[in-house]
């Protein structure tokens, strides 16, 4: 007798049911439109997305894989990794630093404005650092002088800006920008499609919106980056 039961066979329409279930056991309750709305259909078509990862091309390389909003860490960790390498020689155009934003930190690649309009902070559970509460901004879009220090550091240039002029690369999961600005949009009784234009419109200057977030990462480690998980 055989003890082996043949697995049975998952269609399409069973797999996204189950990639749902799953979304809704991470905070996705909220999600009743089918999953399949962030096909790749729906993803942005950017023809020069695979030269943008072309310009990796220094000796010393990172990405930073941001899945959730995680206080300074997945900001002061690019510049960690300037710095040290700085301090043991490597400078400039030797360095490489790709920040990835997915899953729910995708918030960080969007404007002030859309943090107050869809409260960015209750919805990704992201703190402000500066009173402990939901963040009605992008704390980390263009940050005051000073704002950010480091014990036995001091001030420290985190702001997604000040990163850029250092020559970090960002960039936003587009498949995550669909899901999530679905389930926003039915909390809020609007169109997803009007509510996923807005965002977009709202798109921080110099950040690529790529497929997902999961293809960048791997996109950057073919480029030959070393991989750390930043919240």
């Amino acid at each position: 007798m055989n003890k082996h039961k043949p697995m049975p066979k998952t269609d399409r329409r069973g797999f996204l049911g189950s990639v749902a279930s799953g979304a809704a056991a991470i905070g996705l309750s909220a999600l009743a439109t089918p999953i399949s709305v962030a096909t790749a259909e729906s993803l942005p078509q950017d023809t020069d997305i695979e030269a943008w990862f072309a310009g990796i091309k220094g000796k010393h390389k990172m990405v930073f894989d941001v899945t959730q909003p995680h206080g300074i860490y997945p900001f002061a960790w690019p510049r960690v990794f300037l710095m040290t390498n700085e301090m043991t020689g490597a400078m400039g155009k030797d360095c490489n630093a790709v920040v990835v934003l997915r899953h729910e930190a995708i918030p960080y690649a969007f404007e002030d404005r859309l943090w107050t309009k869809y409260k960015f902070g209750e919805v990704f559970k992201a703190e402000d650092p500066a009173t402990k509460a939901p963040a009605l901004r992008n704390p980390f879009a263009k940050p005051k002088l000073d704002e950010y220090k480091v014990p036995g550091a001091g001030t420290v240039l985190i702001g997604i800006n000040e990163l850029q002029e250092s020559g970090v690369m960002f960039c936003v999961c587009g498949m995550a920008i669909t899901v999530f600005t679905t389930r926003v949009a039915q909390g809020m009784n609007m169109d997803p499609v009007e509510v996923k234009k807005d965002w977009l419109s709202g798109l921080l200057p110099g950040i690529k919106v790529v497929p997902s977030g999961v293809w960048a990462v791997g996109r950057a480690q073919e480029r030959g980056c070393g991989y750390c998980f930043a919240g």
